[in-house]
């Protein structure tokens, strides 16, 4: 039997990290162009984008996420789409997380003060000008925390994809695992892995949420 040495096993869990990381920065920047798009049209109130947007929401925060994956593996397939892995991955993780974040983002867009709305109009500024000058400035400022906490959550939600043969970091340990008949030490691996990945995510949302309060 081949013996695996601790640094082999890290070497190849590091390799499916690169794979990890680069899905839910895929992910989170695709759906935060998604998301930020919904919103806008939701606060323009564009014909039907309300109740469009709403439905969509509800749609991917009420059926779960590894149901969602599958539905995206096989049905790219049955409508003729040559699918693979990781376009189906991309392409749920993306409307899923552009779901949330735009309910996010919403939340944060209401929390500013009504009145900001109307300062904003007093000097002629159209909705544009508003969401750029007024509106999303002091928006960003509650909405570090919680995003940071859906990229946090992202990260940890690419170790479902496995389910449809995407190599990341979580299969990649299922397989060694398999191979080296060491799960406790590979999964614990694993583990410190996702870990590393997502504490300083959180460590830097603290840093930078403390800046923005900070007055200048």
């Amino acid at each position: 039997m081949i013996e695996f040495s601790l640094w082999d096993i890290l070497k190849q869990l590091l390799l499916a990290l690169r794979w990890t990381a680069g899905l839910s920065l895929l992910a989170f920047v695709g759906g935060g162009l998604l998301g930020l798009a919904l919103l806008v049209a939701r606060i323009a109130r564009v014909p039907g984008a309300g109740r469009g947007v709403s439905w969509y929401v509800q749609l991917f925060q009420g059926t779960p996420l590894l149901m969602q994956l599958f539905l995206a593996y096989f049905g790219l397939a049955l409508v003729g789409v040559p699918t693979s892995p990781l376009l189906a991955a991309g392409l749920c993780l993306t409307l899923y997380s552009a779901a949330y974040l735009t309910e996010i983002w919403r939340g944060c867009v209401e929390a500013v003060p009504r009145g900001q709305w109307e300062a904003g109009a007093s000097l002629a500024l159209n909705l544009r000008e508003q969401l750029q000058h007024v509106i999303l400035p002091q928006a960003a400022r509650i909405a570090v925390a919680p995003t940071v906490g859906f990229m946090v959550q992202i990260v940890k939600g690419t170790a479902l994809t496995s389910v449809i043969g995407f190599v990341e970091v979580t299969k990649a340990g299922q397989m060694i695992a398999n191979a080296t008949f060491k799960p406790f030490l590979v999964y614990s691996c694993v583990g410190l892995m996702y870990f590393a990945l997502c504490f300083p995510l959180s460590l830097w949302s603290r840093r930078f949420e403390r800046r923005l309060r900070t007055p200048h």
